[in-house]
């Protein structure tokens, strides 16, 4: 059995570090290369249908949510943020539409992309979006996860970062199985990045903006320690004494994506960072109860952070300003259709 199958490696060995000295994403899969065609399945995209490098190169920024919606909306926030501008007759296309499973939108240099909920989900999402990025060649991309949580001991509203992800036991890794056997990956995120992002909180905002520990969970219900659920076999006090303990350990949060998310982008060498907002605290209940005014205004606050951090390294690197792109270019026509009917083969 492989060394990886082992155990838990903490780091990118030097030599694995000098691979990603050029910015560009390495994979650790040499049969991609041996492939006629790397057909990204679930974003209805293949490495020789089209022009991934044409039409993804000049991505920086790869932003994601659970929902499709929601990163629609962050698409035209973030094209009004950086002052992109669209092709005259033209609007913002689902690029991913014929996969019917996750959403794609690109401004620019950012991407926006919908997760799904939960691990598995996410899962999928990221290696074909490590895979998209090697094939496009991009250099440095960032990747941020922008959702939703439940806060332990801070109010609905609040703008959490993670710091370290965590999953159910308290562990700083996700474990995977392989091949029967299983594997635990770091689930580190980058803390600069962390600390970057925090420090674009402005006095004027009528929030908080925190960094803490984040736990994620395998599920909504039990796993979280909700008392709503289909099935509970815990008291109340139970479930207080155990948020409690989350509490004493540093955990501010908890959601469903983080740990695979750090796990993935730091396996992969690349600099990411999970930044939610609050719509609960689960000290006070279990239920979701704002109303749903409230909640979409919640729901923009970690966007509007992110996008000040995508403005200010574009300001930075002198590209903020009128950016003029393309939704994509088709290489081959035959292989084009061959994809959208392979994604589209099981609904």
């Amino acid at each position: 059995m492989s060394l990886l199958l082992t155990g838990i490696s903490n780091s990118l060995s030097d030599e694995e570090l000098d691979e990603y000295s050029d910015g560009t994403v390495k994979l650790r899969n040499s049969n991609i290369e041996l492939m006629d065609q790397d057909i990204l399945y679930h974003l209805a995209l293949g490495s020789e249908s089209h022009d991934l490098q044409e039409m993804f190169g000049d991505v920086k920024f790869v932003c994601m949510g659970g929902t499709p919606k929601r990163m629609e909306n962050f698409a035209h926030f973030i094209m009004d943020e950086i002052g992109y501008k669209l092709p005259a007759g033209t609007q913002l296309q689902d690029i991913s539409a014929y996969s019917y499973r996750y959403s794609m939108y690109k401004v620019g240099p950012v991407l926006c992309v919908s997760h799904g909920m939960g691990t598995p989900s996410v899962s999928i999402l990221m290696h074909e979006m490590i895979k998209l990025m090697y094939h496009a060649k991009c250099i440095d991309p960032i990747f941020i996860r922008i959702g939703t949580c439940g806060g332990i001991g801070v109010e609905g509203g609040t703008v959490i970062i993670t710091e370290d992800a965590l999953d159910g036991q308290l562990r700083n890794s996700h474990e995977f199985t392989i091949l029967g056997e299983t594997v635990h990956r770091p689930a580190k995120l980058d803390k600069k990045l962390a600390r970057d992002l925090k420090s674009l909180h402005s006095a004027d905002d009528p929030y908080d903006t925190i960094i803490g520990k984040t736990q994620c969970t395998n599920d909504f219900y039990e796993g979280q320690g909700r008392l709503d659920g289909a099935f509970c076999e815990f008291s109340e006090n139970d479930k207080m004494a155990y948020l409690e303990k989350l509490r004493d350990h540093g955990v501010v949060n908890i959601e469903m994506e983080s740990t695979i998310f750090a796990a993935l982008t730091h396996h992969a060498g690349i600099k990411a960072a999970v930044v939610c907002v609050a719509i609960l605290n689960r000290l006070n209940g279990d239920q979701v109860n704002a109303p749903k005014e409230v909640l979409h205004e919640w729901q923009q606050r970690p966007q509007i952070l992110v996008a000040r951090y995508i403005r200010k390294v574009l300001t930075r690197d002198g590209q903020l300003k009128n950016l003029f792109g393309h939704q994509g270019s088709i290489k081959s026509p035959r292989r084009f259709k061959l994809v959208q009917q392979e994604s589209q083969a099981h609904e």
